[in-house]
Formats: structure tokens, sequence, C-alpha cells
């Protein structure tokens, strides 16, 4: 049966519907004189650096996060290079020299069919920058502005910069907000966005842009298919389909926590662990008889896989009952505090993949913002606050990947969490959970 809210597998999106006229950054200085309220805090700094003619502080600033070099589609096609400045596109200027162009990310337009953008390190710059180039310009037609010469001396500094600056793999673990060109708050939109804080921080992300880039069209293709097995359009479609309904974690998970959800409503919410053990026992082998009929093995003895399941299943009320006593210990829960459902992990990675499949050119812009609505939406009808909402993620990724070594898996989330609820920057202080919220995040008691 066709869902609704899905493509068909195979479709494409509608390639006119993506055109318009930004193919490259175009950011006036303001009519009136005044200050240019950059789009994020590291064109804001270059911005000063401009108008403190501070050229090398410039050249240190973007050595640490790197830049984005425009491509045609065309030629993407064609290589799977990502970083090499032998395609570098350049113009020509009216006294015959040529200048190659690169941005930082802040600035990156609305992806448009015709070009993507790769990421590309002033170091890979300095080293592969074409003989014919005279000129790098930074952020071309903005206020952040800035054209240095290609000399070897010049580059040789580029590459000392790099060196000492760059951070590979360093520059996760941060809150990223757009100050400009994000969507309204109060939306639904701005809210799906807001559900994939968890890996926007983990990865440096801004997590309140649409224009997405990420890490590069290469580089996001590169990631959905080492980290998801995505290798296409049709994969990306069926994989956002199921986290947006929540079928890629383990169905027993919530299966367990719906358990103890069930026993609370009769007994009240401090439920006995065994009880909620024999809960779970009795509730899987019923649904053994529902799904297969009154003939089918179900009772102890009879069925030694339906055994091993349950025993597994029983154990993993023991591990969730320790995951929220460390959780209440680090205050990711109240101290009464408990996880509903972790649907937060299946729906938190479902806002990402939206952005990621854009990046990489697997969706179109009214998908993803179809599949954050939609995360937004799945979100409202499982959790009350973004606390809770984070409990329920962090559990799910530690189910996923921790086995209660409360490593860097938990310790990573955790500190995610304690941003994310503390942060002035955070999108849960500023995007009300449910609509008519306060616009500010809510201590449980």
């Amino acid at each position: 049966m066709h869902d609704d809210h899905a493509a068909a597998p195979g479709d494409t999106y509608d390639i006119d519907a993506e055109l318009h006229d930004d193919v490259f950054p175009d950011f006036p200085a303001p009519e009136d004189g005044g200050p240019w309220q950059a789009p994020a805090d590291l064109e804001q700094h270059l911005y000063e650096l401009c108008q403190e003619d501070d050229a090398y502080g410039y050249l240190r600033a973007i050595a640490v996060e790197g830049l984005y070099r425009p491509v045609s589609v065309t030629e993407t096609g064609r290589t799977e290079r990502t970083d090499a400045a032998s395609e570098l596109l350049t113009v020509d200027l009216p006294d015959g020299r040529k200048v190659a162009q690169v941005y930082t990310a802040g600035v990156l337009p609305r992806p448009h069919p015709a070009v993507v953008y790769e990421y590309v390190t002033l170091d890979s710059l300095a080293q592969g920058c074409p003989d014919d180039v005279d000129l790098l310009v930074v952020n071309a037609a903005t206020p952040c502005q800035q054209f240095y010469l290609t000399t070897d001396d010049e580059r040789a500094v580029w590459s000392d910069l790099h060196d000492k600056y760059h951070r590979t793999d360093g520059l996760g673990n941060r809150i990223d907000t757009r100050r400009t060109g994000a969507p309204e708050t109060g939306g639904p939109l701005l809210h799906g966005l807001a559900c994939g804080a968890h890996l926007c921080f983990a990865n440096g992300d801004a997590w309140n842009t649409v224009d997405w880039h990420g890490a590069g069209h290469h580089n996001e293709i590169g990631r959905l298919k080492e980290w998801w097995g995505v290798h296409d359009r049709d994969d990306w479609l069926s994989l956002q389909e199921r986290l947006l309904t929540c079928d890629v974690s383990p169905w027993y998970w919530d299966f367990v926590l719906d358990a103890r959800t069930a026993l609370a409503r009769r007994h009240g919410p401090r439920v006995d662990p065994e009880l909620w053990r024999d809960q779970v026992e009795a509730a899987l082998r019923r649904r053994v008889v529902e799904t297969g009929g009154p003939g089918e093995p179900h009772r102890p003895g009879e069925d030694p896989e339906l055994d091993q399941f349950v025993a597994h299943l029983r154990g993993l009320v023991g591990k969730v009952l320790r995951y929220e006593a460390r959780f209440r210990a680090d205050e990711l829960l109240p101290p009464d505090g408990h996880v509903g459902t972790v649907a937060a992990w299946d729906i938190g990675r479902a806002s990402k993949m939206a952005r990621w499949g854009r990046g990489a050119r697997y969706a179109g812009h009214a998908e993803m913002i179809k599949a954050l609505e939609r995360a937004s939406e799945a979100a409202r009808s499982a959790y009350t606050s973004w606390e809770a909402f984070s409990a329920g993620y962090a559990l799910g990724r530690c189910l996923h990947f921790d086995e209660e070594s409360y490593g860097s898996w938990y310790t990573d989330v955790l500190r995610a969490h304690r941003a994310l609820t503390t942060d002035p920057d955070s999108p849960w202080l500023t995007v009300p959970f449910r609509q008519g919220d306060p616009a500010r995040l809510t201590r449980q008691g």
C-alpha cells in the first residue's frame, strides 16, 4: 500500500521547483550604512576582521573551520575528488587576472540543481591552487568579502595556518545557531529542526538552517553510505520513512517500556521490577497466540527460541532500570523520572536524515521540509517536553551502542543534553516544545 506521506521509490523530485536565482551567496551591505548582521557567528567575526583590516586574522579564522567551493553538477558527476583545487570555480577580471571563489558555511545559499558545494581546507587550496589563478576571494558579494594573492609565499602562510589551527573532527560538541535566514519561531518546521539538536551539537552543525550543505556534497554522500548503507534516492526514501515511523529501532524496546506504562496505570508510578518482568513475559506470550493462533507454542518449554527471547526481554527490564538510575544521578532525568518511549532515538535521527538526504541531493527541498514537519508531529505525539524527548533519545542511543559501558556513547549524549538544556543559544530554550508553551525550558520536578 502506498503511503501518502512518502514519494514512490524511483520517483525524482521536481527539478523545476528547485530552480531559483541564488546560485551563489549574495549579501548586500546594509543600505543605511549601519553594521551588518551576519548569518552566523563565524561570518560576524570575519566581518569585524574586515572592518579592522586584519587579513591575517581572517585567514587564521577560516583555517580553523575550512571552506566550501562551488562545483557544477555536471563536473561533480564526473569525479569523486572532493578537495581538488584544480576544479575551483574562477572568473576573469577586466584586467585579465583570474579569481577563484570559496565561501564559509554560513553564507552558502539554498541548494541549486546546477551547483553543489564541496568542502575544502586552506591547506588543500594552498597545495593545489592552479598556477593561472591570481587571486582567491573568500565570501565574494558579501560584507565579509576578502581577497588574497596566490603567490608561493602567500600559500605557504595558508599551509602554516592550517597546520597550526585546523581542527580535524574538532568542531563538534557545540551549539551553532544561524542568526538570519532561519525559519520563524513557533512553527513545526523550526520544531522539527530542533528535534535533531543532539546530532547537530555532536557534529557542530547549524541546527536551524534548511539551506543544507553539511560537510560538502560528496562528504554527505559518503556519510550516508558508510553509516547508513544509503546509496541512492530510493534507499534514502525508504530509510527516511522508517525513521519517521519509528521502525528502525527494535520494536521490543518500546514493547518493554509499554508494559511498565500499563502497570503504572493500574498500580501507580512505582512499578515493582519483578512485576514488570512478569508483565513483559505475559504480554509477549499473549502476542504469540494472537498472531499465530491458539495452537502456536507459547508456554514455557514449548519453544526454546521464544524462551530465549523472553529471557532477553526480562533482562532488558534490568538494563533500562540501571540506565534510568544513572540518568537520574546525572540529572538527565528528574529524581522520580523514567523513560516512557525511545521514539526520540528514531525521530531525532529522522530530523537529521532529512537534511543529510538534501545534502546528498537524494531529497528535494519540499521533501526535506515535509520530513522535518513530520518529525515535529511525531515528537509532539510522543513527548511533552524537550527534556523527556532528550531522555528518550539518550536511552535509545545507549541501548543501541553503549552495552552498559557508560562510555562515550553515553557521555557524549549527556554532554549534549546538558548544553541543550542550559545554553542560551539552544533551540530547546527558544523553541517551545508544544505550541502555546513559553519559549524557554522549564525544569521538571
